[in-house]
């Protein structure tokens, strides 16, 4: 889309804390935050509440969680003053999922750990999604080979709204150097060697020399990767 393109334009080279004042003032009212508990989701968490705290934050509890996961969220809301809204999968197609395929249908194939995906991800994005015309995300291009060629902005066919990846070009050091120096509450499975939340049962801890999002459904090759939340 010639806009999305425009707008990489007159944003490359700007601070994540630019882009996101810019789409603050733009948007008023009609961007969220989506907050998956990680260390760059906490960082954009704290540059919001700096710039602009009406906002709204909302994360997805897929009701396969760590425990850590509920005590961030706590944290982060009496650190900053928030309220972090908690969207829930559709009991009832969750329910009709796992009659079906069974309760860790996701280990028996991609296929299956994909409609998992979608019934507890994908369909409660949507309707957090509704009524907005842009969303902020934690994506970095060096976090996997499935997200190096994402851009500050993207268009989100699946959602139609503008997906903004405000920490696109930063590091893995750059976001722990940001947390460590203004003090952001983050999530304990970081130090437990987990370097991205996912599902519980759909996430381990990595190894010494392994790719960051290594432990993210290990049984599958890293093409695969993703939950398609953000797919292109």
């Amino acid at each position: 889309m010639s806009d999305i393109s425009l707008l990489n334009q007159q944003l490359k080279g700007k601070t994540a804390e630019e882009i996101i004042t810019f789409f603050s003032s733009q948007y008023k009212g009609k961007l969220t935050f989506a907050n998956s508990l990680g260390a760059e989701d906490q960082v954009i968490t704290h540059m919001i509440c700096d710039i602009d705290k009406s906002i709204p934050i909302f994360t997805l509890d897929t009701g396969r969680m760590f425990p850590e996961n509920y005590s961030i969220i706590e944290r982060t809301n009496q650190k900053y003053g928030i309220n972090i809204k908690v969207q829930f999968p559709n009991h009832l197609l969750v329910e009709e999922m796992v009659e079906k395929y069974g309760i860790n249908l996701f280990y028996d194939s991609i296929e299956n750990r994909k409609l998992c995906c979608a019934v507890r991800k994908m369909e409660p994005l949507k309707r957090a999604l509704s009524g907005y015309d842009v969303w902020i995300c934690g994506l970095r291009r060096s976090q996997s080979m499935t997200r190096n060629n994402m851009n500050i902005v993207e268009w989100d066919t699946i959602n139609n709204l503008i997906k903004v990846n405000p920490l696109i070009e930063w590091s893995n050091e750059d976001v722990w150097s940001f947390i460590e120096t203004r003090h952001v509450p983050y999530n304990k499975l970081h130090d437990k060697g987990f370097t991205s939340i996912g599902c519980l049962p759909c996430t381990r801890a990595i190894e010494t020399g392994e790719d960051i999002r290594a432990g993210r459904w290990w049984w599958e090759n890293p093409e695969h990767k993703e939950c398609g939340l953000h797919k292109k």
